[in-house]
């Protein structure tokens, strides 16, 4: 039997396993039918959840910053920020899960989480002095528009009276007038938003037409929800329509008039753990996410690595919890909830059939050799 070079780089199982985790499991299953391959685990994520720990892992000499924010209910929340070596201060990662995530409510708050505390972690990272911010939006509980964490920069958001509105989404329905002149300049270097997604702002592939039930909002608070981001619209200027606007409930179009520019969060993670040699030196590629729908082509993971193996005319598997859209880029697919028999049960025991997916995986490609003979 041939040695193979396989690369295994999926995104967390959201809510069940980490990246890191995702892949061991993977290649637990792989490596008990095939002991002979090379396997290169390379954790990956795309912006969301796990992207301040991809960098962690890829860059040497990474130095995580803990800070205390005020959480999306407004409760403490120990998170940090990720600073990289560098000159003239380093790039500093703030990800947005850690300090103003979905992870860290019980019940949601569809209209009252915010983005405070993300605005506090990039505050702190600009105390300290980085030449150069990477903002990871993935994993938001608001919808805010991305007011709250301009808030914590320096800009003032009031109703007519000209007092503050209140934070969260609800706020934003009396919000009257903004004063960014207080606003803090970028680093240096600049500010890039790592986005796993391309919605724009406003519409029915807006932030609260898309993101807005994963929040908690049922369909009259989604009307409330889009309401209140064209009022905040209104008075930022800037194109609702950039792609990535409507990131993490419209906070990736407050930072686009911050003046941060977006990158691709899967390009952005995968360059820097030089993802696309590793890739091109293998002969196999694979990759996965909890559930693989429609989103899943608009940069993320999966997406990603479908390209990068295509260019290097390798195959690309692909593992799933669950696979809601055409997997057509991948020669191969496997759905833990078809493995399992059912969610809950693919829910309950994950790593159990990732590892079957592995196993599975590699005696597929095992058979297929041995059939070219």
């Amino acid at each position: 039997m041939t040695a193979e070079t396989v690369v295994i780089a999926p995104d967390s199982f959201k809510g069940t396993l980490s990246a890191a985790d995702a892949a061991r499991a993977l290649a637990d299953g792989w490596d008990s039918v095939r002991p002979g391959d090379e396997l290169r685990l390379m954790p990956m994520a795309d912006g969301g959840e796990g992207t301040l720990d991809a960098f962690a892992m890829a860059v040497p000499g990474g130095i995580r910053m803990p800070v205390t924010v005020q959480g999306p209910d407004n409760l403490p929340v120990q998170a940090e920020w990720l600073l990289l070596p560098g000159e003239n201060g380093g790039t500093g990662v703030v990800e947005l899960a850690n300090t103003s995530g979905l992870t860290l409510l019980d019940p949601l708050r569809p209209l009252d989480a915010h983005t405070l505390g993300f605005g506090q972690a990039i505050a702190a990272a600009l105390d300290h002095g980085v030449h150069r911010l990477l903002l990871a939006l993935g994993g938001s509980s608001s919808s805010d528009g991305g007011a709250g964490a301009l808030t914590a920069l320096g800009a003032f958001f009031t109703d007519a009276t000209g007092r503050p509105i209140r934070l969260g989404n609800r706020g934003l329905g009396q919000l009257a007038r903004a004063r960014l002149d207080g606003l803090r300049p970028l680093p240096p270097g600049g500010a890039q938003i790592l986005s796993d997604v391309d919605n724009p702002l406003l519409g029915p592939r807006g932030a609260a037409a898309v993101f807005g039930p994963q929040k908690g909002a049922n369909p009259d608070q989604v009307e409330g929800i889009e309401s209140g981001l064209r009022r905040l619209a209104r008075l930022l200027p800037g194109r609702t329509d950039t792609p990535g606007a409507g990131a993490a409930g419209g906070t990736g179009f407050g930072l686009l008039h911050w003046g941060a520019t977006i990158l691709p969060g899967a390009a952005a993670v995968g360059q820097a753990m030089r993802l696309p040699d590793a890739v091109a030196a293998a002969s196999v590629v694979i990759t996965g996410e909890g559930r693989f729908d429609s989103q899943s082509a608009a940069g993320k993971v999966p997406a990603h690595l479908a390209g990068l193996a295509a260019d290097a005319g390798i195959p690309a598997l692909l593992v799933a919890g669950a696979i809601e859209a055409q997997s057509g880029g991948f020669a191969g697919a496997l759905s833990l909830t078809e493995l399992a028999g059912s969610p809950a049960a693919a829910l309950a025991e994950p790593a159990h059939w990732l590892r079957e997916a592995g196993r599975r995986l590699a005696q597929s490609l095992t058979d297929e050799r041995a059939g070219r003979q």
